[in-house]
């Protein structure tokens, strides 16, 4: 298994876990908010290197 694949999955664990432990509309802000917040806190350079990188998986 790719490290990719474990990270989706411990992704997709935690997800079930928070619907089950939480109402369903604060688990989906922790779900939508967490990879956000991190977003934010990249330099632009780096902002920009993943988007960049994003573009190169897609084939455009």
């Amino acid at each position: 298994m790719s490290k990719n694949a474990k990270i989706a999955a411990g992704g997709v664990a935690v997800g079930l876990i928070l619907l089950i432990w939480l109402p369903w509309w604060a688990s989906l802000l922790i779900i939508l908010g967490v990879p956000a917040a991190a977003y934010l806190t990249l330099d632009p350079s780096q902002r920009r290197r993943l988007r960049r990188a994003s573009r190169k998986q897609l084939g455009r």
